[in-house]
């Protein structure tokens, strides 16, 4: 009978899922708007989400991605790095790898209105003379690499590598809501070759499986989660759909189609799409996008925002995804986003390459729909309608 309990505790131990609770903020977006600046920011700043995962030019020791791509970003959830622990909001966005937080190194404005990470108060902490530089849009986040214990939700990550910046440029961290980003893409984009925390955590056998999953929610209340070693069948109804990973950097996948009420109106031959948590929309190339806003009544403001008349949302179309045969319908309740009085489309067009082929970013409004298993361990995505 000993024996039998002890083996059912240690069965239990191997299926422990790590729950960090994701809040909902006002966006970039947002705060740039109710300070009357959104205006003067767009001159200065041209969003296009391609550039995360094209950059115009790379190099070994810099990663280029744009920052104006996190201007709608909403989910973020605490880490904290030191001991004893110091604590940022972070973004877990598993469209980049690093893991990056400001310090006390760093003078810039954006910096001091933001938690600072100071290295002299851990005595867990662990300089390198490595560099970090990741480029952004309008400028350069700089800084430098050390070692630290990073505490993700219940996982104490010994030994993580993580960027200390001591600079940040211009207005896009300045308002930001979060204080860093934390990485949960493929070691093989990461930023001066500085292992990601998952990878870390994987290694070091602080998950029991090489697998982390993501719910979001709309209802504040309900709350969404990111779970690392598990997987959690009451976020989701039906079961898993699995889809390969097509290139290991993003989490990249192959989808067959898009189409409208059973006519095809994008990927006709089959695309490339990248599931993201750090986007908070859904992207796809300016000329698909600007007809599927056409399709649905929506019109550009003042402000660059596609709206559209709240009251035509229950005539509006399911935009359907088939994905490795299966289909994933977008209802307008999804991909139309209600703030205050307004009604404005989830849908974002990115300029890209077409020599690269057609690529589409499911962003939050997408796994918002579904409940997301990013299987490292078998390099493929779950997808499952969420509760």
């Amino acid at each position: 009978m000993k024996w039998l309990l002890l083996l059912g505790l240690l069965a239990l131990s191997e299926c422990i899922i790590h729950k960090v609770p994701l809040v909902r903020k006002k966006s970039l977006r947002k705060n740039l708007i109710e300070k009357g600046l959104l205006q003067d920011y767009l001159k200065t700043h041209t969003p296009n989400p391609a550039t995360k995962y094209f950059p115009k030019e790379t190099f070994a020791t810099v990663s280029t991605e744009s920052l104006e791509n996190y201007l709608d970003a909403e989910y973020f959830g605490t880490i904290s790095i030191g001991t004893p622990p110091q604590d940022f909001t972070v973004i877990f966005d598993t469209g980049s790898s690093n893991l990056w937080v400001p310090s006390t190194y760093c003078s810039s404005l954006a910096c001091a209105l933001h938690k600072r990470f100071n290295p002299e108060d851990s005595s867990t902490y662990q300089g390198t003379s490595e560099t970090l530089s990741i480029t952004y849009g309008t400028g350069s986040m700089t800084g430098i690499l050390g070692y630290d214990t990073v505490k993700v939700g219940s996982i104490e990550d010994t030994n993580q590598i993580f960027g200390l910046s001591k600079t940040e440029p211009g207005l896009t961290f300045l308002f930001a809501p979060f204080d860093g980003i934390l990485g949960l893409g493929y070691p093989s984009i990461s930023a001066s070759d500085a292992t990601p925390v998952f990878d870390n955590m994987w290694n070091e056998g602080l998950v029991s499986q090489d697998l982390f999953s993501v719910y979001l929610s709309s209802d504040d209340e309900k709350g969404s989660l990111v779970m690392f070693g598990g997987i959690d069948s009451s976020y989701y109804t039906g079961s898993l759909n699995w889809v390969p990973v097509s290139y290991e950097g993003y989490w990249q996948i192959t989808m067959d189609s898009i189409s409208i009420n059973g006519e095809t109106i994008a990927c006709a031959d089959s695309c490339q799409a990248i599931v993201d948590t750090g986007t908070s929309l859904l992207a796809g190339p300016t000329s698909a996008i600007s007809n599927i806003q056409s399709y649905i009544g929506a019109s550009k403001n003042l402000l660059g925002e596609n709206v559209i008349s709240c009251s035509a949302i229950d005539s509006l179309p399911d935009i359907v995804f088939t994905i490795n045969g299966i289909q994933y319908p977008l209802p307008a309740s999804a991909y139309i986003l209600k703030e205050d009085d307004d009604c404005i489309s989830g849908l974002e067009g990115m300029n890209l390459d077409t020599s690269t082929g057609e690529l589409w970013i499911l962003g939050d409004v997408f796994i918002r729909q579904y409940f997301t298993v990013f299987d490292r361990a078998n390099n493929q995505l779950g997808l499952a309608a969420a509760v």
